[in-house]
């Protein structure tokens, strides 16, 4: 199974692209193939009708949205829902890239734990036709550390990290298999 990964932040050095290449690591172990793609790395311009659609960065993103069989979104909680440059990354997408691919959400957010921002991205799968794996991953506080070898330093978050990406590689391959 091929899996995008769009990590939403563009701090340097964010916990959630991190949570990002963790989960590509657990994936790539299991033998699928993992793509992060960084919205750090990859500026996109603001959506808006037009020219936008042919940027270089917009049409990387979706190269990658479309050729995937899942994907994973993964954002920072800004103010109760999730960052400003994922939501604009998947306003350049559309059913095209989710129709019938299940969608794992993960967050990483400064406070406890951030939910909000989990609804929101199961929402906008909705509306793009992908199905939302039941499963979901939010990491908060100090269990967003990630050690010199990108692995989760709490135990806890790690189990709770492999849990939700079984559940999702699960759905995941039954679909695919279904598909075929």
């Amino acid at each position: 199974m091929k899996v995008t990964l769009i990590a939403g932040s563009t701090r340097p050095d964010a916990s959630t692209t991190k949570l990002c290449h963790y989960i590509a690591k657990l994936l790539t172990e299991q033998g699928h193939e993992a793509e992060v793609f960084n919205l750090q790395e990859h500026a996109l311009p603001l959506y808006g009708p037009g020219e936008a659609y042919g940027h270089e960065e917009v049409l990387k993103l979706a190269a990658a949205a479309k050729s995937a069989d899942a994907l994973v979104l993964a954002t920072p909680e800004y103010h109760g829902s999730l960052s400003g440059v994922l939501k604009n990354a998947l306003d350049f997408l559309n059913s095209e890239y989710f129709n019938n691919k299940v969608v794992l959400s993960a967050n990483s957010a400064g406070g406890l734990i951030g939910t909000a921002s989990l609804l929101h991205l199961q929402n906008i799968v909705r509306n793009l036709h992908g199905i939302n794996c039941p499963e979901w991953i939010s990491i908060g506080g100090s269990l967003r550390e990630f050690n010199e070898n990108g692995d989760p330093v709490d135990e806890g978050t790690e189990l709770r990290i492999r849990t939700a990406v079984a559940s999702f590689v699960t759905l995941g391959e039954k679909l695919k298999n279904a598909q075929s």
